[in-house]
């Protein structure tokens, strides 16, 4: 494994989804998103050198109780055992496996640009409104999620695929110095197996090679079979890491 590798992508994964608050305590980063998803609302390790998290564990829960949420912990397996034997004796429950992705695009060739997809640097309304569709997000997760894209700090590509005027699949690229970090990849479920998520990845690989990333990454639930067949057919072969939610108990 290149760990090197592996822990730049970490950190371009987390500009590229920011949380709406943060807090640094010792090596790990606390991200506080308003509770709609766990990524941005959990405490997540800085640097490969962490061996412990126990002495910290009652500072992180009081800060996410003052946030009316639960100490969550996202632990990824580029840490050694010890961290995730100190949560099993406190009682923290295991959720949510994901795997890092990663693919070279130094050789990508650029595609033929096509009218039915479209890349603008900021969601407007059109595009927020589709995906809150097509995910069946309700009011306040939509209102959560168009907040935390504002928050994006990097140049991005909001990406849109249309079949009759309409929206009917989503996606992003950040540009994180030499790395597109690939999030929201959304297609309509009544057409999925149609190669249109396909087709917007390879609009999105292509645009980011031109913009001058040399490699690509994304993070997907480990049982979304249909994604990962999508992914691994695009060129995405390299795992470079797992990572999954520890969940306080409940007081």
């Amino acid at each position: 494994m290149d760990h090197a590798l592996a822990w730049q992508v970490e950190q371009a994964c987390h500009n590229a989804w920011p949380s709406l608050r943060c807090a640094l305590i010792g090596d790990w980063l606390l991200r506080f998103g308003d509770g709609v998803s766990r990524r941005i609302n959990s405490a997540n390790p800085l640097h490969p050198g962490i061996t412990t998290i126990a002495p910290q564990l009652d500072a992180f829960d009081r800060l996410y109780r003052a946030q009316a949420l639960p100490l969550i912990v996202r632990l990824v397996s580029l840490l050694p055992p010890q961290v995730e034997r100190e949560l099993d004796t406190r009682g923290f429950t295991a959720e949510g496996e994901a795997c890092t992705l990663y693919r070279n695009l130094t050789r990508e060739r650029l595609a033929d640009a096509t009218p039915d997809v479209t890349v603008a640097p900021r969601a407007d309304a059109e595009w927020l409104a589709a995906i809150a569709r097509l995910q069946a997000q309700s009011p306040s997760h939509a209102s959560v999620y168009a907040r935390v894209v504002d928050a994006i700090p990097l140049p991005t590509g909001f990406f849109a695929l249309r079949q009759d005027g309409r929206i009917v699949a989503t996606a992003c690229g950040v540009l994180h110095g030499d790395l597109v970090v690939i999030e929201s990849v959304v297609v309509d479920e009544a057409l999925r197996g149609h190669g249109l998520g396909r087709h917007l990845m390879t609009a999105l690989l292509a645009w980011a090679s031109a913009q001058g990333a040399t490699g690509a990454c994304l993070q997907v639930v480990v049982d979304n079979s249909a994604g990962r067949a999508l992914y691994a057919g695009l060129g995405f072969d390299q795992e470079l890491y797992r990572y999954h939610f520890r969940r306080a108990p409940t007081k």
